[in-house]
């Protein structure tokens, strides 16, 4: 019996080329700007709803439309994903969502606002999956951890240099103003694309699909895709529970106050910014396996210790969102190698495309879900929340187990195709 081929790659992976740098610096700046339009909305809820003489309803519908045409347009554009070049295909996507920011921008209507943000999502959602097939083309799986980290680092970016910077735009002008300079920053990245990255179509040589529907089909249909994609859904349920409740928690709860709830973000977002690159690193050094266990063992443990947070200091509060979220990036990274190495070329466009759609229903689910499980009390605490707690360590335990399996996978093919 063969032994089983070692889950770590070489200790010294290989360095990244100029273009490579070069390109990594631009998805990153196309994650940040995408990550940033849709997180913005809700920080801007405050202007936007009296603006517009919105009852809570209507911004919670034009919150949630986004993820909603973003999912449903990543699997309407699977089966099409692998039939152009990424590169047109991304500039198609990133078009579409300048002009529907763009459209937030000058909306001046409920209506309109509404329409915009399903546009947005509708090209915007597809973008994310872009930029992970185009990273899985042009990286080999020796760097894909430096390369996702620095892209899950995007953001983090977004947190703590965009939405600052977007408020201060709206506080100080009128809550369009974030839009539109997002749009003329985004614009810069659209050139750069354009006129500097290379065609990524070494995909078009290996599709065999006549068409698109078949091309969608043979990847939902393949195994290890329904597992990659099980994993997805339970990994996205478990964050997206906790995360709509926890500026509720930490001050009714945990009773900081509302002024020093920005500085447990801030703090939170700058260490995620260090954090994801340098999990990337070790991901390429030791493995996704080593380093995605340690990060859900510290994600169990932090977990269970926030959910049950009582009356406590700002400094404890601190302490333990940074080390959460070092345990979710630690995650993520390892699993977005893992991933991205699952699909062959000719099929990685379809397959990241149905992924992220499926993350985005996966939140929209959760966060309903949550909502039935939390009740909130006459005093504004929060109840029940140590079972969201409780959900997120289920699903992290069963990922534990199911992702096993599939790594040791993708790394004994690896070494069978260098053999």
């Amino acid at each position: 019996m063969s032994a089983t081929p070692p889950l770590a790659p070489p200790a010294a992976p290989p360095a990244f080329t100029p273009y490579q740098r070069f390109v990594t610096g631009l998805l990153t700046l196309m994650q940040f700007a995408v990550i940033l339009d849709f997180m913005i909305m809700s920080p801007l809820g405050a202007m936007i709803m009296p603006a517009m003489s919105m009852t809570a309803q209507q911004f919670g519908l034009v919150v949630s439309a986004y993820a909603f045409s973003a999912g449903i347009a990543g699997v309407l554009t699977a089966g099409f994903a692998d039939r152009f070049d990424r590169k047109r295909l991304l500039l198609f996507f990133y078009g579409g969502f300048l002009l529907g920011t763009l459209w937030c921008g000058l909306a001046t209507s409920f209506e309109s606002l509404l329409c915009a943000r399903i546009v947005t999502g509708l090209f915007g959602g597809v973008i994310g999956s872009v930029v992970m097939a185009i990273a899985a083309d042009l990286f080999e799986p020796a760097l894909r951890g430096r390369v996702m980290g620095l892209l899950q680092g995007g953001f983090a970016a977004s947190q703590v240099l965009g939405l600052p910077f977007g408020l201060f735009l709206a506080t100080h002008w009128d809550w369009h103003a974030p839009f539109l300079v997002l749009v003329a920053f985004g614009a810069v990245g659209g050139a750069l694309i354009m006129w500097r990255m290379q065609p990524v179509d070494a995909h078009l040589k290996l599709q065999t699909d006549r068409s698109a529907f078949a091309h969608l089909l043979r990847t939902v249909a393949h195994r290890r895709h329904l597992h990659a994609f099980l994993i997805t859904a339970l990994l996205t349920t478990g964050g997206f529970m906790i995360m709509p409740f926890a500026s509720a928690f930490s001050v009714h709860n945990v009773g900081i106050d509302l002024a020093h709830l920005p500085i447990v973000y801030l703090v939170t977002g700058i260490s995620t910014m260090f954090v994801a690159p340098f999990v990337g690193r070790l991901t390429d050094r030791f493995g996704p396996l080593p380093i995605f266990y340690t990060g859900s063992a510290i994600t169990i443990l932090m977990v269970s210790i926030y959910t049950r947070l009582g009356a406590s200091p700002l400094l404890a509060l601190v302490v333990i969102n940074v080390v959460l979220f070092a345990g979710i990036f630690s995650r993520m990274v390892p699993w977005q190698v893992v991933v991205t190495s699952i699909p062959a070329p000719e099929q990685r466009g379809a397959f990241t495309a149905i992924n992220a759609a499926l993350q985005q229903l996966a939140g929209g689910v959760a966060a309903l879900v949550s909502g039935h499980i939390v009740v909130i009390g006459a005093d504004g605490r929060l109840e029940h929340f140590p079972w969201v707690g409780n959900v997120l360590v289920g699903t992290t335990l069963a990922v534990c187990v199911l992702i096993g399996p599939l790594a040791r996978h993708q790394v004994a093919q690896r070494v069978a195709t260098k053999q």
